[in-house]
């Protein structure tokens, strides 16, 4: 009778190995942080760097570009709308990606598009390989942020993950900066094809940091297999599985509403507003596009403090955010000329400089919501959202904007401008009716 005890203690072992099987998923039980992970996110970085630098090329180059190929105001929003809508429609498959085959590959695929299809636009002579470009580059800066995200996701503490990921949104901004200073001054001087030339050629010696130094995760991980054809339905159903999620719906929303008007004013329309509509000089357009972006990073900083502290202030933010922004713009479209002073024109651009930070809450409630096995793909939902936004206003202020000028018009007015503008109110209005709403279904499920 007494072999039976002996017999069973081996089996009740047969559990233990599970912990070193659980970094798979979670990479650890308490990721450590520190200097190495700090290291890993700051490599992983300066891919969404170089992808944001990127991507608000466009914002400083708007009037050349109009002038390069000959359009208007609705074709030049095309490039940007089809560059968003490529990067939007590519973020579940690319947190599926990364939820399979590890940030790192991914984000050197994403280094290679983003090269490609710059170095393509600096070539591009006509409208459409020059579309085909941004649709190129539109892929690429998608496999970017999400990538970031699961890395920070895998070396540090969940508590100081909020925090890390408003880290990198502001790093982002700094290549935003480097696009309104450094960028738009070498436009104008070196010209249109060797500033996009020399914006691809730095892809080369980002893909040589990630290809030797990033590590992905603390623990070595096991090599991932390809998706067999019996997992297929396993992928359908996690992106399911995240959708189901109140806390992933109540994400996206967010990040649909606040994002887009800093995004739509940064990317395209700001530089053409501040130009032809308040009859800045470039030079004083570029220095108020350079304070959306150091208000950006100043309410990054700011935010990731307070949601590293308490998860409460997620709500206030969310709402605080699109408040100003309505109560901002209405300020602006309601004055008298359709020409604000300046003191206002700063004003509703700093305000803007919180859009970017706010909607990256969206992310931690997807981040709090799911497990991190799925966290690409719940980040890639979310992440979605703020895109599409972006892209339903810059395609309605282009139209809006030809509908109320008198064809073969090389400037838009003022008033063209003010009532083009005011489209931003209705991806607005549906966004936070969607968040209230969806606010009472998360809350009830206790996050």
């Amino acid at each position: 009778m007494t072999v039976e005890p002996a017999r069973s203690a081996p089996s009740l072992s047969v559990p233990a190995p599970r912990p070193a099987v659980e970094p798979l998923t979670a990479t650890a039980p308490s990721p450590p942080g520190g200097r190495a992970a700090w290291l890993a996110w700051s490599i992983g970085v300066s891919v969404y760097v170089l992808a944001v630098i990127h991507r608000t090329s466009l914002g400083v180059a708007g009037l050349d570009a109009a002038e390069r190929f000959g359009i208007g105001a609705s074709a030049l929003s095309t490039f940007s709308i089809l560059q968003v809508l490529v990067y939007a429609a590519m973020q579940v498959p690319v947190g599926l990606l990364v939820d399979r085959f590890g940030p790192r590959r991914v984000l050197l695929l994403g280094v290679l598009l983003l090269s490609t299809g710059q170095l393509a636009f600096a070539f591009s002579s006509s409208f459409a390989p020059a579309l085909a470009s941004r649709a190129v580059l539109g892929c690429g800066d998608a496999m970017t942020f999400i990538s970031v995200l699961r890395i920070a996701a895998r070396w540090f503490p969940a508590a100081k993950n909020p925090f890390v990921a408003q880290l990198t949104g502001l790093a982002g901004m700094g290549g935003n900066l480097v696009t309104t200073v450094v960028l738009a001054r070498a436009l104008h001087s070196e010209g249109w094809t060797p500033t996009f030339a020399a914006i691809a050629l730095l892809g080369v010696a980002v893909f040589a940091l990630v290809a030797l130094f990033l590590k992905e995760a603390p623990a070595q991980e096991e090599p991932v297999r390809p998706v067999e054809g019996r997992e297929r339905p396993r992928i359908r159903r996690q992106v399911l599985d995240c959708w189901r999620e109140p806390g992933t719906r109540l994400g996206l929303w967010i990040h649909f509403t606040i994002q887009f008007p800093g995004n739509a004013f940064g990317l395209l329309w700001g530089m053409p507003y501040l130009v032809e509509a308040q009859g800045m000089s470039r030079t004083a357009a570029s220095g108020l596009l350079t304070l959306l972006v150091l208000s950006n990073m100043t309410c990054g900083f700011v935010f990731g403090r307070l949601l590293s502290r308490s998860a409460r202030a997620r709500m206030p933010i969310v709402l605080t955010a699109i408040a100003t922004t309505a109560l901002g713009w209405a300020l602006v479209l309601a004055w008298p000329g359709g020409h604000p002073p300046m003191w206002l024109l700063v004003g509703i651009i700093l305000v803007m400089g919180s859009n970017g930070p706010a909607s990256l809450v969206g992310l931690d409630y997807a981040r709090s919501r799911n497990p991190v096995e799925r966290l690409g793909t719940a980040s890639g939902i979310v992440n979605m959202g703020g895109f599409i936004g972006t892209m339903i206003t810059l395609f309605g202020i282009g139209v809006l904007l030809d509908a109320l000028s008198p064809d073969g018009v090389e400037t838009y007015s003022a008033t063209a401008f003010r009532w083009a503008f005011c489209w931003q109110y209705v991806p607005l209005a549906v966004g936070t009716a969607m968040i209230l709403r969806l606010r009472r279904r998360v809350m009830a499920t206790g996050s």
